[in-house]
């Protein structure tokens, strides 16, 4: 048999659009001598859908597109198999389930559910769907298809150390004969996943002797990124095919001469990162509407990165750059502030908010009394340059982008209604230490892109005088690794300070930081997913809590 996996970038909710990425893919695989295509999990409707499923349109515009791509394809001398939002085979519990069915002569020739619902981390599906009561195989083309939806497939108790679920769907179809196991897709990207797939399938290759193949989604949807990277295993656990990472494509792989698209190897970290925030920004801006962005460039690393990105996402015709010095904004960062706009070959444009900052302080002064300058006059001016790039919004019907990092928006280190203002927060999964290694991934791009004298300056928000971000926390080379074990992977402060050496009342102190500023966090723009535990959809924390570890 010869195989296709349809890499294809899905928008949620577009069912005309999504069908006709189907079919596009679908005849380019027919015209390379594919007997079978498969698409993305729930690539019919887009994933992932969250509680639109609950709207019953939503479901029945699921099952008419589903007999429209039937018969729109009906001429393809191929099968299909496309991932939609089916009705439940449990009547008696939800009325939804995630499926997949099986295209070919103009029919829905056989469905199946998925069997295994995640509810960790990002993944939210038992609150939607009633999970598969069995699982069949399908015979297609002549061969014993076992056809698994994503999580169907991360449960092999030989591993696995601890699976989550008590049964195993795809050692239930190998039982029941497949030569051939399939899994369509929506698995979203962090670092290190992509190869973890591999070794998954690989081991469920060897140990059913049988070929393996995933498909999965490729785009931007809110807060996730999806790689696609879809790939086929051999039973002797030979890579066959494998796709190019962050692209949509069609990756051809002929089982029965154990070869297929064997595309570049994809990207390693932190080039990945790279490209799945030019991605999830691209298709976060257009996919809600949007073409032109406006950044506040400060001259630091952060809004250098974002400014890059934005440009290589949308193009520097679509992006507008703002300095707003202020202060105590030095000279130096107007420069690399203009020296950056002028190698991105954006727009740029100097709005000091010097004026408004002291006629606010005027206007204050009376309620204000004799207290000193402290925090307030700081975030005074962080809301001002708010403020103005919201005006510059507005007017210009453009998207803000804020910059703010992991590392800051973990401890506080940022001001609502600030600098924490926009629409989305690109590099909010970031941490500080990687933030400089992809802007090393930016000028290897565009040698020159950010100017050497933006990585040599020490951090500082420039809101007092000789400002810096030590003069408030650690530094980052010190402050990553601690916030990595605390938030990704949830270790307790006293084992983080054995483990690093740090001393324990330092440490406490980050993770009260981290802790207390959960209220900051939840009114923040969504941020785009790298890291294996971002802050948003994936962490769900009480804003009001008095838990300390």
């Amino acid at each position: 048999m010869r195989l296709a996996l349809g890499q294809i970038n899905p928008t949620v909710g577009d069912f005309d659009g999504n069908s006709q990425l189907i079919l596009e893919q679908a005849r380019q695989a027919v015209e390379r001598g594919a007997e079978l295509a498969l698409f993305p999990e729930l690539s019919l409707c887009g994933y992932p859908p969250r509680d639109l499923i609950e709207i019953p349109a939503f479901l029945e515009r699921n099952w008419k597109a589903l007999d429209a791509l039937a018969e729109a394809s009906a001429d393809l001398d191929a099968a299909l198999i496309v991932g939609f939002v089916g009705p439940s085979d449990r009547p008696d519990e939800l009325r939804a389930a995630n499926c997949a069915a099986v295209l070919e002569g103009g029919q829905v020739r056989f469905v199946q559910r998925k069997m295994l619902l995640p509810t960790y981390d990002v993944f939210d599906e038992w609150r939607y769907f009633a999970p598969a009561v069995s699982q069949q195989v399908c015979e297609i083309r002549g061969r014993r298809v076992g056809l698994t939806i994503c999580e169907d497939f991360w449960n092999d108790k030989e591993f696995w150390r601890s699976p989550r679920y008590p049964v195993d769907p795809v050692e239930e179809l190998a039982r029941q004969g497949a030569d051939l196991l399939v899994n369509i897709a929506s698995s979203p990207y962090h670092m290190g996943k992509r190869s973890f797939r591999e070794e998954m399938l690989r081991s469920a290759s060897l140990r059913h002797r049988v070929p393996t193949a995933m498909v999965n989604q490729v785009g931007g949807n809110d807060q996730l990124v999806f790689d696609g990277s879809s790939f086929a295993i051999g039973a002797d656990g030979t890579l066959l095919a494998r796709g190019r990472s962050f692209e949509p494509e069609v990756v051809l792989v002929d089982l029965e001469a154990g070869r297929g698209d064997l595309f570049e190897p994809s990207p390693e970290e932190p080039e990945a990162v790279y490209d799945a925030l030019v991605l999830g920004t691209r298709d976060y801006v257009r996919k809600c509407g949007f073409s032109n962005v406006v950044i506040g460039l400060s001259g630091g690393i952060d809004s250098s990165l974002t400014a890059a990105v934005a440009v290589e996402a949308l193009g520097a015709e679509n992006v507008l750059g703002v300095a707003m010095p202020g202060p105590y904004s030095s000279e130096g960062s107007l420069v690399d502030a203009r020296a950056l706009a002028a190698a991105c070959g954006i727009r740029f444009e100097v709005v000091s908010i010097n004026p408004a900052y002291k006629v606010f302080l005027e206007t204050l002064s009376p309620v204000f009394g004799h207290r000193g300058p402290d925090v307030t006059e700081e975030n005074l001016q962080a809301r001002l340059r708010g403020a103005t790039l919201m005006a510059l919004s507005n007017k210009f019907g453009a998207l803000v982008l804020t910059t703010g990092n992991k590392s800051e928006i973990a401890v506080g280190y940022c001001t609502l209604y600030g600098d924490m203002v926009g629409g989305l927060a690109v590099i909010s999964d970031v941490p500080k230490t990687l933030v400089y290694e992809l802007c090393r991934v930016a000028n290897r791009r565009k040698p020159g892109i950010i100017p050497q004298t933006v990585f040599d300056k020490p951090p500082s928000a420039e809101l007092r005088a000789d400002q810096k971000d030590t003069d408030s926390l650690p530094p980052y080379e010190v402050l990553d690794p601690l916030l990595r074990l605390y938030v990704e992977e949830r270790i307790e402060p006293a084992t983080i300070a054995r483990e690093l050496e740090l001393p324990p009342q330092l440490v406490r102190d980050i993770c009260r930081m981290v802790d207390r500023n959960e209220y900051k966090r939840q009114q923040a723009a969504p941020g785009l997913r790298v890291t294996s535990k971002a802050f948003g959809v994936g962490r769900r924390l009480p804003i009001a809590q008095r838990f300390t570890p």
